[in-house]
């Protein structure tokens, strides 16, 4: 029997890659040299002696070994760099840019959602710049594409953490589902889809997105009349915020926004990020694990917004973002004017207080992704029409259900 031939994960890579990986090791390494040394200066402490200057840190001969491996790892850091830009262009000569894979993306759009804030922070080139992209490509807005077929009714469809613009499109049954082709078939609006860095604060990538959509309404050939939003979990978070920036900056498209579809989004927060949080207290407590704490606080700001359901830049500006602390987001209601709707999901056959509060999808509550909250000023208030239930159903499994589709296109079709 012939064998398959062997999978080439490498295929996957571009040269711009070793260089970002090359980044992303340096920093690694200097990391775990930090956590050891800190491991080391509690032992020293609990002994009567004295660290070096800033915490964590030791003195002595100790402390000059630490400060040579951090030395040593910088400089090799810094000569990687330089050897691999230089090679760059050379490589890329050679073999050709890529075309995007899936498998590529979904590894950048998981590393982005753990990492983004800082491999945006470093200049990292794995850092996923947000775009508006159509027919798998991003817009550019000095040079569009021919768009013959762009209509004047514009559905935007926003991924959730973690994930990018590709995997609207999943299986069901080995059938295909895509919300956006299914919606595109019975309504007629033109798809545009969008990628962004999902390990960014909310509020930064609402405005990012705010300015975005403004410029598809100046760019887009032929004059929109609707714009319809559909948006899974922390997606939704983000369109939220989205509409408040450019409403308060007085910007046009949300004069044109119609509706808004949230599938799983944690409008009050899902409870792994808040056990996270426990975990950083947990591990802060004694001064033998508080070392690793950094381990926990590698997380993203993306991933921390989602204690709450943040969604402005006053939930989170002037904040130990790791501290324990209560809820103080600024209430944000849904936006005036603007058809809303929720799909929530629940992994149980029937509904009960105990599986809505500690169930829900796997990771978003029932009640969070329905917009309810135990303080009622804090709700956000979806008609009963506008509210669906997905049973027997995980969050992941809403991008691809049948059933959500012909939701959608049902509350689409005969509008509140």
């Amino acid at each position: 029997m012939t064998q398959p031939p062997p999978k080439n994960p490498l295929k996957h890579l571009r040269a711009a890659d070793l260089r970002a990986v090359a980044q992303l090791a340096t920093q690694a390494t200097a990391g775990v040299a930090r956590m050891a040394e800190g491991v080391h200066q509690s032992v020293w402490s609990s002994m009567g002696v004295p660290g070096g200057q800033a915490p964590g840190t030791t003195r002595g001969l100790t402390g000059l070994i630490y400060q040579s491996v951090q030395g040593v790892t910088q400089w090799v850091g810094k000569g990687l760099d330089v050897a691999f830009a230089r090679l760059q262009p050379l490589l890329e000569r050679i073999e050709g840019e890529p075309p995007e894979t899936p498998e590529r993306e979904a590894v950048l759009a998981a590393l982005n959602g753990v990492l983004g804030d800082r491999l945006l922070a470093s200049h990292n080139p794995l850092a996923t710049p947000m775009t508006l992209r159509y027919r798998g490509h991003a817009l550019d807005w000095q040079a569009l594409p021919n768009m013959p077929e762009a209509s004047g009714k514009v559905l935007l469809l926003i991924h959730g953490l973690c994930m990018n613009d590709l995997q609207w499109q999943t299986k069901h049954q080995d059938q295909v589902v895509d919300h956006g082709a299914a919606l595109v078939a019975a309504l007629g609006y033109t798809p545009v889809y969008l990628r962004y860095n999902t390990g960014l604060h909310t509020s930064q990538n609402g405005h990012q997105l705010a300015s975005q959509l403004e410029q598809l309404l100046t760019h887009w050939p032929t004059p929109i009349k609707e714009l319809t939003v559909v948006a899974h979990s922390m997606g939704g978070l983000l369109t939220r915020s989205a509409v408040h920036y450019a409403k308060r900056n007085s910007l046009r498209w949300p004069g044109l926004l119609k509706n808004i579809v949230f599938l799983g989004t944690p409008h009050h927060g899902a409870p792994l990020e808040q056990a996270g949080n426990w975990i950083d207290v947990i591990l802060g407590s004694t001064p033998y694990s508080r070392p690793f704490a950094k381990l926990g606080q590698l997380r993203s700001a993306g991933i921390t917004d989602l204690r709450y359901g943040h969604v402005l830049d006053v939930d989170w500006q002037g904040r130990d973002r790791f501290q324990r602390q209560p809820d103080r987001r600024q209430h944000l209601p849904l936006p005036e004017g603007v058809a809303c709707y929720t799909v929530a999901a629940t992994t149980a056959a029937k509904r009960s207080a105990l599986v809505d509060r500690l169930l829900g999808d796997g990771l978003v509550p029932l009640h969070s992704a329905l917009g309810r909250h135990d303080e009622p000023q804090r709700n956000l208030v979806f008609a009963a029409a506008s509210q669906s239930i997905a049973y027997r159903t995980n969050h992941m499994a809403l991008l691809s259900s049948p059933a959500v589709s012909t939701q959608i296109i049902q509350w689409l079709k005969d509008p509140l």
